[in-house]
């Protein structure tokens, strides 16, 4: 990544549109690797980013065991990781009460400070009473928990207009709102959840890495345009691609 941002710089001097028509700098993988050996990255900065991954992602056996092994200390507790995870489990399995009765545990701020995160928890649990079948109990809580925060806002009543909606069709297949009965509605609430949490602790809601990752594309799509050089095409083994010329 710092190396795409080296080429790139070195490559602006072939940035006109006469160069760029005539053809393309070619970078060898010898040359790449050579300025590979040149960008110095240290040790510590690569474990912190690990260590960041980590505790974001609630690994905290893998964490505890990096910690030790690299000598590299979270930012937080891991204990609180646990907790963390035993909150967006909770969500992830429907069980909407016990999320909420966990996070005033953990911290009962977060909640009182984040309507949105307590309405879109309210809802899940309205989806979930409808999941289940249980009708007359799903009436009854979004008339009594979720319609005085829709008059309040509008966003929260249009979302509860769509949620109340799954009710009218016998096949949610028909329904245009069935998408809030799918396992990813409850990823995205326990996401949001966990984002909370985290911030509360006073860390980063989401992992750098993935962010670098995203980065990196970004920065090999400019280069792209301005040369050939072994491109990375799998992250996942990030092996370097010898340039097609």
């Amino acid at each position: 990544m710092f190396l795409s941002r080296i080429v790139l710089r070195d490559l602006d001097s072939i940035d006109s549109p006469a160069s760029m028509a005539s053809s393309k700098k070619v970078v060898t993988r010898d040359e790449w690797e050579r300025k590979l050996r040149d960008v110095k990255i240290r040790k510590e900065d690569m474990n912190r980013l690990v260590m960041n991954f980590l505790v974001t992602e609630g690994f905290v056996d893998a964490a505890d065991k990096f910690r030790i092994e690299s000598g590299t200390q979270p930012e937080i507790d891991l204990a609180t990781i646990t907790d963390r995870m035993e909150v967006k489990k909770a969500v992830q399995s429907g069980n909407v009460q016990e999320a909420i009765e966990k996070i005033n545990d953990l911290n009962p701020t977060i909640l009182d400070t984040n309507p949105q995160l307590y309405f879109h928890l309210q809802q899940q649990k309205l989806i979930e009473l409808i999941r289940a079948g249980k009708i007359s109990e799903a009436l009854e809580f979004a008339q009594e928990e979720l319609a005085p925060r829709g008059e309040e806002n509008q966003t929260f009543l249009e979302e509860i207009e769509k949620t109340v909606a799954l009710l009218v069709f016998e096949d949610i297949k028909n329904c245009p709102y069935g998408e809030l009965l799918d396992v990813s509605q409850r990823l995205k609430t326990a996401s949001e959840v966990n984002a909370a949490i985290l911030t509360s602790q006073s860390h980063e809601k989401d992992p750098k890495l993935p962010s670098l990752l995203k980065m990196l594309l970004w920065t090999q799509n400019q280069l792209d345009e301005k040369a050939a050089y072994p491109r990375i095409n799998d992250l996942t083994t990030a092996e370097l691609q010898d340039p097609s010329i």
